[in-house]
């Protein structure tokens, strides 16, 4: 493959990159929003209350490319989140601006028990 194409293949990936950072990803009801704080791994805070990373826990950035936690060490940052049946963090996703401008989004598992979500335009309404 000469030299061009190689280029032009990384140009297309990188254009596909910045696109889908700008679109809402797929999240499962399962998942809630909150204010993560790396202290030092596995230790965070979310929303302002000591948390664990799980053993094997995945962070993404907004653009959906894994985060070594130390790379964010201390920054305050909006994401979702899973919890394993541990309550350990396992799946965070920090939000890239389109996914931060959807307001309404569970911050706990009672706010989503009551809530209606709709996984197709990945939105919740409250009952």
């Amino acid at each position: 493959m000469n030299r061009c194409a190689i280029a032009a293949l990384f140009a297309a990936a990188a254009v596909s990159l910045t696109a889908h950072a700008q679109t809402h990803r797929p999240f499962t009801p399962q998942t809630l929003r909150g204010e993560l704080v790396v202290q030092q791994s596995p230790d965070v805070t979310l929303n302002g209350k000591p948390a664990r990373l799980a053993p094997g826990a995945r962070l993404r950035s907004d653009s959906h490319m894994l985060l070594p936690p130390g790379s964010v060490a201390g920054q305050k940052l909006t994401v979702h989140y899973t919890l394993d049946p541990n309550g350990l963090l396992m799946d965070v996703w920090v939000l890239n601006p389109a996914e931060v401008a959807n307001k309404t989004w569970p911050r706990t598992a009672q706010e989503a028990a009551t809530w209606a979500f709709d996984p197709a335009t990945q939105t919740w309404l409250k009952r």
